[in-house]
């Protein structure tokens, strides 16, 4: 289970850690620059620039006309919503399980709902500088088309396809969706409410099931939705000899602890997300999601508690990243929204100049999506087993404080509601530290942010520290990290130096005074 699991060794049975919604793009790359490869692929179709406009109307007609055709195969036809609802306020995807829910949602396509929405397409204008006609890239308002499936591996999902040039493709699945299809297949029992799995009777199959998963060849498996639904996808590969490239543009990863009782949750779910909500600082939320706060650094991080039917949740943003924790029935879910692929960090090949690089939208890095924000989740669970929701263990860990540890020589006890000892509680469960681990020298530039004066001062703080961690040590408030020089907070460390904190800063903070 984890560091959190530990907490509730009895009223936990496990988690499951799978992505959730995910959604894909494909582009016909083949076809830029628009100025060049486009105008060639026009070309070798025999269609002169001036001729352009008819022939996207042509190819619009075709394209529609190919859709009618597979509609009419699976049973289903093309229905025209005029904004983004229906006429009762419901969503495409709403509208579309209403369909297929009349039909006995059968399997494979199940409707077409087409819509106007904007986006960049194809268009020809003329240069005045360069005295001729030339393609390039536009926004503008065109027809959709939103073919919904109840897919025999991944269930209900959906393909969106431009009606007009360059034809651009989206997908979107639900992990649980599938998984849900293969537990089916395997035979194994489980309780599922909405997009959540209350009990799995076989949770470390399944596990294994989902990592699996992650290294699926994606490519192979859009390009054929692809061939299905772009009659013109034949043609542009023979003539540009590409044909979609397929990108991550939103991946989901989802990490859900089991409670198995949901009023054994319940019970902890105010004073956790009111903890997490006071603990957890922006530099925190930014080593959660694997960054590391710099001076040029000019994003925006944002915080957000709601109380709300069916319960709580607290949102975390970076940027267009986020990290949000809420409760839904038995289970408490950490989820990682990625949006922004190139804030994050991946390892380069051996034999690069560089030991990272920023990590690329293609679907070939499906994995490290998975690995990226599945270690984001359980590093805020990791940070959540540090605070204070058990009042006795807290207490315990407190009073082991304030005792001296060992025998000859002793350990000294702490004053743990001092100044000087919240200090050290402070820098020890910094948020990079739980990421990385600290040594000698990350305690003295926090404690002691001055340049030292010379190096007999210089000497003496290292001496400070040294002794200082020997101290934490004495106490199992930190432990070394095996194979280096670097330390790491136990989890005893994290529920006995988060308690004292919650007790100088938030129960008893510094105006609060005793009646004489």
């Amino acid at each position: 289970m984890g560091r959190f699991g530990e907490i509730y060794p009895g009223e936990t049975q496990g988690k499951l850690e799978m992505f959730d919604r995910v959604i894909f793009k494909g582009y016909l790359s083949g076809l830029y620059p628009a100025q060049k490869q486009f105008d060639w692929y026009l070309h070798s179709q025999n269609v002169l620039l001036k001729d352009f406009v008819a022939y996207q109307e042509r190819t619009t007609a075709e394209l529609k006309e190919n859709l009618m055709r597979k509609a009419v195969e699976g049973g289903c036809e093309i229905s025209y919503m005029g904004g983004k609802t229906g006429k009762n306020g419901e969503s495409k995807d709403e509208v579309a399980r209403q369909i297929a829910e009349a039909k006995g949602m059968p399997t494979g396509m199940v409707a077409i709902l087409s819509t106007l929405e904007v986006e960049n397409s194809m268009v020809m204008g003329f240069n005045r500088e360069k005295g001729w006609l030339e393609s390039r890239v536009e926004p503008g308002k065109h027809l959709h088309y939103y073919i919904y499936y109840n897919d025999r591996e991944f269930g209900w999902m959906y393909v969106r396809l431009q009606s007009r040039w360059p034809f651009n493709l989206q997908i979107y699945i639900n992990g649980h969706e599938w998984l849900a299809h293969e537990m089916e297949q395997a035979a194994i029992g489980y309780v599922r409410h909405d997009n959540t799995f209350w009990q799995i009777d076989d949770l470390p199959r399944v596990q294994a099931m989902c990592d699996k998963m992650a290294h699926r060849q994606w490519e192979r498996v859009w390009n054929h939705f692809a061939q299905e639904l772009n009659p013109f996808l034949p043609q542009i590969e023979a003539s540009v000899k590409k044909g979609y490239y397929w990108t991550i543009e939103q991946f989901e990863c989802a990490t859900d602890v089991m409670f198995g009782d949901k009023e054994k949750l319940d019970g902890l779910l105010p004073e956790l997300f009111q903890e997490s909500f006071l603990a957890f600082g922006a530099e925190d939320i930014m080593r959660f999601l694997g960054r590391k706060l710099s001076a040029a650094y000019t994003g925006k991080v944002e915080t957000r508690l709601n109380k709300r039917e069916p319960g709580w949740r607290i949102k975390h943003w970076l940027n267009a990243n986020s990290l949000k924790m809420y409760n839904n029935g038995s289970n408490l879910r950490v989820e990682t929204t990625i949006n922004k692929a190139d804030e994050f960090h991946m390892p380069t090949p051996e034999g690069s100049s560089s030991r990272w690089k920023r990590m690329p939208k293609g679907v070939s890095n499906f994995w490290h999506f998975y690995q990226t924000a599945r270690e984001a989740n359980q590093r805020y669970l990791d940070a959540l087993a540090s605070l204070p929701t058990q009042d006795k263990p807290a207490l315990d860990a407190l009073d082991s404080l304030c005792q001296p540890q060992g025998e000859n020589p002793s350990v000294p006890k702490f004053q743990p509601l001092s100044v000087e000892s919240c200090a050290l509680f402070a820098a020890l469960l910094r948020g990079e530290f739980l990421l990385t681990g600290f040594r000698n020298q990350n305690l003295r530039q926090i404690l002691f942010p001055n340049p030292p004066a010379d190096p007999q001062e210089e000497q003496r703080l290292r001496a400070r520290i040294t002794r200082l961690l020997a101290k934490l040590r004495g106490h199992k408030l930190i432990e070394p990290v095996p194979d280096s020089r670097l330390y790491r907070v136990t989890l005893f460390g994290r529920r006995a130096m988060s308690a004292a904190l919650r007790l100088r800063f938030v129960n008893f903070p510094l105006n609060f005074s005793l009646p004489s």
